[in-house]
């Protein structure tokens, strides 16, 4: 079989008293989009902010490509090709397509800002990623729709050779149309190449965007399948209870 990409093993992380991961192993393989399912408390937010470098696991290593990694802060992650794209987007709404895009990373010529060169590779970027829809590279992110900003957040995260982005909750609040774009657009990424995880409640987007779906429960990974062996009934049960009745192969942890 070949290596993961991303692999997890036995991660363990706490703040204070409280163990909000125990044990999870996990891998991350390229071309797929793994759904990381579970209820609020679960674990999840933490899981990814280890992977991106916020927060160093207590026990257990984070492998990249089969090789031991240590991630002690978001540069690292990033100079490994990891970016995480936040519910909140961190998008700045006085700033135009471009000007975020290049936020912290811009280009510069003769100690100038290099527009031209900053403006091809965002209309490149956002080609190849078929987002049509919006006016301008230059119109101010505020004047952009829910859909929109999520795609300038997304394409944001491949701008830079990402191999890894993660998702937290990327069609929370948008209308059926929006999420559309949104989903197409994740596919594209995986389609592409790109390792994605997603972080989603909503069990339909799930099941129509995931190669994979993992469940944590209380911290624990509960299972991680195939989509296509489990069903919405049964991973609400996993995300509730940690385990399910409803067919032992849907639950067995690979």
């Amino acid at each position: 079989m070949s290596v993961p990409l991303l692999r997890l093993e036995h991660i363990d992380k706490r703040f204070g008293a409280v163990q909000v991961l125990t044990d999870v192993s996990l891998d991350v393989p390229e071309g797929q989009v793994t759904a990381l399912a579970g209820d609020n408390g679960a674990g999840k937010s933490v899981l990814v902010k280890c992977v991106a470098g916020i927060h160093r696991p207590d026990a257990g290593q984070i492998l990249w490509e089969g090789r031991p990694v240590e991630l002690n802060n978001p540069r690292d992650a990033s100079a490994l090709g990891i970016e995480i794209v936040y519910q909140d987007l961190a998008l700045c709404d006085n700033l135009d397509i471009v000007q975020n895009m290049f936020l912290g990373r811009e280009r510069t010529r003769r100690r100038l800002l290099d527009e031209a060169s900053m403006e091809g590779a965002a209309r490149r970027t956002l080609r190849s990623l078929a987002v049509t829809t919006v006016r301008s590279i230059r119109q101010p992110v505020r004047s952009l729709s829910g859909g929109q900003r999520q795609s300038v957040a997304i394409a944001k995260s491949v701008l830079w050779n990402s191999r890894l982005v993660i998702m937290d909750e990327p069609t929370a609040a948008l209308g059926v149309a929006q999420t559309e774009i949104v989903l197409q657009l994740i596919r594209r990424l995986a389609d592409r190449g790109v390792a994605v995880i997603v972080i989603s409640h909503n069990m339909n987007d799930v099941f129509r965007v995931a190669d994979r779906i993992a469940v944590l429960h209380l911290g624990r990974l509960a299972a991680v399948r195939p989509a296509g062996e489990l069903d919405h009934r049964t991973v609400v049960d996993l995300m509730t209870g940690g385990s399910s009745t409803r067919s032992v192969d849907a639950i067995a942890v690979t």
